[in-house]
């Protein structure tokens, strides 16, 4: 029982040292925080210990540095708004309107807290809250005017460079998100995506000696399986005479081959040893071994059985090559061009025997389940390497842009 005794106590002693470590790491932490100007961090983990109990004694030096946190990143933030106010910089109304919806939202995240009472002076903690409102709208409104003036000079600016076109959708989207509704944004912003997005025409083009199955061409233009389109990519394959086309992709057959049909034969000889009936066991002299009871022996006989096993495979293999090209069709230029090649191959493996077929593996017995089939035509060979094809010009595409 004494011993039992100890233990709790022990136990007990060993998690109140963790705990008072621990304390005593955390106000380190966040001292250090305040020394070294990471005031956001003091105030986290300050606002975090003091959230689970203010009035706790061992709390207090949270009190104090909370105090002290949001004094220096009040100030702090104050003086940067001074300078950028005085710099008179448009591109600063972000910064501006940004640290003063930090100021404010500080501010609410104490505010749960208050009143926080210092033990040792008996007196409230202060806290200089300022109603920023005022200064957040006027801040906002000025950061939205720079960012609708800005998107408008990119879109007069933006003659043939779909670049601009798409920064001022950037910061006409932007300015959307702060500030939703403001005057003809929504105008705008239909615009520079109209403007900006570029619309590319698939096609096949075929410079073998072969005919390509109309299947196929049919499959590798089904735009809308590949999922291509995105924010500023639209891909057609039939030309709609409305639109002009920025960029060209052809895809061109260089090479187009089919094996011969072939059947490959081979010749598997097997033996297994099997129980072939028993015999009576003889000793040296030509006598029946009896056992205790005065029974013959019986002893198991065996014989050697043998098999030919005959392995055919079909084969058959088809190989397109050519090249993925992306042409620009205001410069009539090539800009860029990608090797592609796909393959299939028709396998079919039958057998059939010769001799006892016990002495064959379980792994060869089921093809004797198998016959001979007709092979596929050319055309359907080349038809079937559409899908890896297919695959492959989707992954060129995906991974290389018109435009960066």
């Amino acid at each position: 029982m004494r011993n039992l005794n100890f233990m709790r106590k022990t136990t007990l002693l060993l998690i109140f040292s963790i705990l008072v470590l621990a304390s005593c790491s955390s106000v380190k932490t966040t001292e250090k925080a305040i020394n070294s100007g990471n005031y956001e961090k003091a105030i986290s983990l300050s606002i975090e210990n003091l959230a689970k109990n203010k009035a706790k004694e061992k709390n207090q030096p949270y009190v104090i540095m909370l105090q002290e946190a949001f004094a220096k990143a009040t100030d702090r933030d104050l003086a940067r708004i001074s300078f950028l106010e005085k710099e008179q910089n448009p591109a600063n109304f972000e910064a501006v309107y940004n640290l003063y919806r930090q100021l404010h939202n500080r501010q609410e995240r104490i505010k749960p807290l208050l009143p926080l009472r210092i033990f040792s002076s008996g007196r409230e903690a202060k806290f200089k809250l300022v109603n920023y409102e005022n200064n957040i709208i006027e801040a906002k409104e000025n950061y939205a005017n720079y960012l609708y003036e800005n998107g408008v000079a990119l879109l007069n600016d933006g003659d043939r460079d779909k670049i601009n076109y798409r920064r001022a959708f950037d910061e006409l989207r932007h300015l959307d998100n702060i500030s939703p509704n403001y005057k003809d944004t929504r105008e705008l912003l239909d615009e520079a995506h109209a403007r900006g997005t570029d619309f590319v025409h698939l096609s096949v083009r075929n410079r073998t000696n072969q005919i390509i199955p109309r299947r196929l061409e049919r499959d590798l233009l089904a735009i809308d399986t590949y999922g291509l389109n995105d924010l500023w990519t639209v891909y057609h394959s039939k030309k709609d005479r409305n639109i002009r086309y920025d960029f060209d992709l052809e895809l061109d057959f260089r090479e187009i081959e089919v094996s011969p049909e072939q059947v490959r034969e081979k010749e598997i000889i097997k033996e297994k040893r099997i129980k072939d009936g028993f015999k009576y066991l003889l000793d040296d002299n030509g006598n029946y071994v009896k056992d205790s009871l005065g029974n013959k022996i019986k002893v198991d006989k065996y014989r050697t059985i043998r098999c030919k096993f005959y392995q055919f495979t079909q084969f058959k293999s088809s190989r397109v090559t050519g090249v993925v090209k992306y042409i620009d069709n205001r410069t009539k230029q090539l800009l860029q061009k990608f090797p592609i090649e796909s393959e299939f191959v028709f396998e079919h493996v039958y057998a059939d025997y010769d001799g006892d077929k016990r002495a064959l593996d379980n792994s060869l017995l089921g093809l004797l389940n198998e016959r001979l089939i007709g092979f596929p035509s050319s055309e359907q060979m080349v038809y079937d390497t559409g899908t890896d094809l297919k695959q492959k010009l989707k992954h060129i595409i995906t991974k290389n842009k018109f435009r960066n």
